[in-house]
């Protein structure tokens, strides 16, 4: 699994013209589920993004988690991050987990998130999505399990 991961100020996502997720400061994770993944990539996923030290301390440093700033956690899938991009100009979706894994994945991802963390919200599985967010630094990482 991949997320590319922003820490936000508020970041919201949208279906149809309606707010279906938003948060306030916190981690905007873009969620790709790849061929051969399973619900063990998808728990260590949700390990690092409840405490990858993304958030600044009194000094400024990058050395708090979600946890330690109270943050929210938006979920959003994007099943594009799982392309082939290394050849050409146009992206290949080879890689990419079937859309029923995907789902399935994902939403044991978001399962177990609202199991560890009381302040997470989610886009909608394979919706033509609107993400609005204010990354807050820029910090943008890529997580890989």
């Amino acid at each position: 699994m991949r997320a590319l991961i922003q820490r936000v100020s508020h970041a919201s996502v949208a279906v149809d013209g309606r707010t279906v997720g938003a948060i306030d400061h916190g981690l905007l994770a873009l969620i790709g589920v790849q061929k051969g993944d399973d619900a063990a990539c998808a728990d260590r996923l949700l390990h690092k993004l409840l405490h990858y030290r993304m958030f600044g301390d009194a000094a400024g440093k990058m050395n708090r988690d979600l946890r330690q700033v109270d943050g929210g956690l938006l979920l959003v899938s994007q099943f594009t991050l799982a392309a082939d991009t290394g050849k050409g100009l146009r992206p290949g979706f080879s890689s990419a987990a079937p859309p029923d894994e995907g789902r399935r994945l994902f939403d044991h991802l978001l399962t177990q998130a609202h199991r560890a963390w009381p302040r997470v919200a989610s886009g909608e599985f394979g919706a033509d999505m609107q993400v609005a967010l204010v990354n807050d630094g820029p910090v943008t990482f890529l997580l890989e399990t």
